[in-house]
């Protein structure tokens, strides 16, 4: 379990948290859409670049050196997703640019009368790639809604729309706007009944809670580093003999086999060492938090997100309790303390008189660094006819502490 000194202990590791705002720490709510990086991810990505930086697949050493390294960081992302074999592994630019790939290929393979599911509650990049893959092959689209109450996915629409001719369901692990973890185990478990594939997008989850790629059942997954600690490199996971049976968009000398095969051009080699070292920092939390220093990789990853679910349910226990009693402030998402499992630290809120880029620019004049906007989930602020201004969203993260939060409930005070 985290402790006030393991709090701390993990913050001194994150150089950006000493940044000064008005002659007082910044406050990063900042995390969905880009979390700080420890010293260790900074270290690796310079010690690539003055150590062993070339090219793939040299015959001299600073291209085997570095080979070693990246065969090292496809490891270190399996264990990550609890995936089985490394060559699965795919790194890219970001996620969207690795889910405009895939959809690509997949979409080669779709024709007039398929049809595919995406939903209104998720980040547009699970959106639009599929939505424009489905138009070039002259597929259908489905578009499952959300509850406006408490921004859960309505399940009902969802198992309606599967049928028979269903190819494929894109859908977030949950939801970067309003935090909703979505139950993609059963969601993967419907698609299959019906002969569908599933992509989930655990770019949102990944940073909170522990992906399991065989427990959810999911066909591929994609999650971007940098919202786990890393820097921005892209990770795409998929099932062995579809990532081989699909054909990829790709130059004739690459590789036809994995895991090159979906890794286009000369990779981020310094970016993918510091994603190695960001899953290294989350595992060395299981092991601090669990008093056992010699657990491997993996357990020591079980370990750090049961710390660091029990912490941050602690945290947005603390907020939503403050937030709900200010008149003036609508959350956007599940409140009840007893559903906390049903969400991430992740919250949306709109003011009754502020307008949402308002809002968050007097939050960034108190040091709170907060996004506003529609935050790539377009869908979702459409819907609740929040556009143009959208929601503030407040993402905490577990280097944020109680104090912080206590901090930002006392700026709405004095704003209301």
């Amino acid at each position: 379990m985290f402790t006030q000194q393991t709090i701390q202990g993990h913050r001194q590791q994150f150089p950006a948290l000493s940044r000064q705002h008005n002659d007082r720490h910044a406050v990063y709510f900042d995390g969905p859409a880009g979390t700080q990086t420890p010293q260790r991810v900074i270290d690796a990505i310079s010690d690539y670049l003055s150590r062993c930086n070339a090219n793939h697949g040299g015959q001299f050493a600073t291209s085997c050196e570095s080979d070693q390294l990246l065969d090292a960081a496809h490891r270190a992302v399996a264990d990550l997703l609890g995936a089985d074999d490394p060559d699965c592994v795919a790194f890219g630019p970001n996620m969207t640019t690795l889910t405009f790939a895939l959809s690509r290929a997949l979409g080669r393979t779709w024709k007039s009368g398929d049809e595919i599911i995406v939903t209104r509650l998720d980040h547009d990049a699970n959106v639009t790639p599929w939505v424009m893959a489905a138009r070039d092959a002259g597929a259908t689209v489905r578009h499952v809604s959300f509850s406006h109450d408490d921004c859960t996915l309505d399940l009902d629409e969802m198992k309606a729309a599967l049928n028979e001719n269903t190819r494929l369901v894109a859908v977030g692990a949950a939801a970067n706007v309003a935090g909703t973890i979505n139950p993609v185990a059963d969601i993967c478990q419907w698609a299959h009944e019906v002969g569908a594939l599933v992509f989930v997008d655990a770019v949102h989850f990944a940073p909170h809670a522990r992906i399991d790629v065989q427990s959810m059942g999911c066909d591929f997954l994609a999650c971007s580093a940098y919202k786990f600690f890393g820097p921005h490199v892209g990770v795409m996971w998929g099932r062995r003999e579809l990532l081989e049976g699909l054909d990829a968009y790709r130059v004739r000398p690459s590789p036809g086999s994995l895991p090159g095969k979906w890794m286009t051009g000369t990779q981020n080699h310094e970016g993918i060492a510091g994603t190695m070292a960001a899953i290294d920092y989350l595992a060395d939390i299981g092991r601090e938090t669990s008093g056992s220093g010699e657990l491997d990789r993996r357990a020591a990853l079980d370990a750090a997100f049961t710390s660091i679910h029990d912490y941050e349910r602690k945290l947005v226990m603390r907020l939503l309790a403050g937030l709900c009693e200010m008149s003036a402030i609508k959350v956007w998402g599940i409140t009840d303390e007893d559903r906390l499992d049903e969400r991430l630290p992740t919250v949306a809120i709109t003011h009754d008189s502020v307008p949402s880029p308002q809002l968050a620019r007097q939050l960034g004049d108190h040091g709170i660094f907060a996004w506003d906007g529609n935050c790539y989930a377009l869908q979702f602020t459409e819907s609740l006819g929040l556009e143009p201004d959208g929601i503030v969203r407040i993402g905490l993260v577990h280097y944020n502490t109680a104090e912080e939060v206590d901090y930002l409930l006392s700026v709405f005070e004095d704003l209301r």
